[in-house]
């Protein structure tokens, strides 16, 4: 089922056009719309050259504004591709005073014409939709496809956090991170009776916790 614009969107959407960058492109099929590139000048967006951080899947942007607030030292790209979702991040953003986020509006699959190589520090990936069903399984933002995509924007250096209270997905993530290169460290079976510090609690993670479900969290770095 679509979901509904919501009143006043393009209005919205327009209010908050210094935090968001929205990817247009005629193609449809990221494979090819990809080699066209379109880079985003980080430097000059955010207004100061620090490090890159990237959230996949940002929702209404609770976790990139409290962790963009909590570390000052680092610029954070908030990506979602939902404009109904997005302008609410944006605006929770430009309400609270945020100066190192900004959010793009794309699929993941798209990133590559946005970003350059090798330019991103960390990947976020919090609470991403699990496509349960096994003919969906290349959706999952975990799989090989989009790995190979993480692997080209990462840094040497660079790690991917993922959060997720799905079981089966963290299954498959531990599988296709390990098959694709990853090493892991920092895995929790249960994040919230763990010794873990720092935690930032998301939207859907407030709704989880209460439903006494737990949460899986893992770190996954190049070898």
């Amino acid at each position: 089922m679509r979901m509904r614009h919501k009143k006043h969107l393009g209005e919205r959407l327009e209010a908050v056009s210094d935090y968001l960058y929205i990817s247009n492109s005629d193609d449809r099929n990221f494979n090819t719309a990809v080699l066209n590139k379109d880079y985003i000048d980080f430097t000059a967006w955010f207004g100061k050259e620090q490090p890159i951080f990237l959230e996949i899947g940002c929702g209404k942007g609770k976790f990139a504004v409290e962790y963009a607030k909590q570390n000052p030292h680092i610029n954070l790209l908030a990506v979602e591709k939902e404009a109904n979702v997005i302008v609410s991040a944006c605006e929770l953003a430009k309400a609270q005073g945020v100066t190192n986020l900004r959010f793009i509006k794309a699929s993941a699959e798209y990133l590559e014409r946005h970003i350059k190589e090798q330019t991103v520090e960390r990947i976020f990936l919090n609470f991403s939709c699990p496509f349960p069903k096994n003919k969906y399984a290349s959706h999952r933002l975990t799989a090989e496809n989009f790995l190979k995509i993480y692997k080209r924007l990462l840094k040497p250096s660079g790690e991917i956090h993922q959060k997720t209270d799905n079981m089966k997905l963290f299954e498959f993530s531990i599988e296709q991170l390990s098959a694709n290169g990853f090493a892991l460290k920092n895995v929790s079976l249960d994040l919230h009776n763990s010794n873990f510090e720092g935690n930032i609690v998301t939207e859907y993670e407030n709704r989880f916790v209460s439903m006494g479900l737990p949460i899986y969290r893992l770190e996954a770095y190049m070898k």
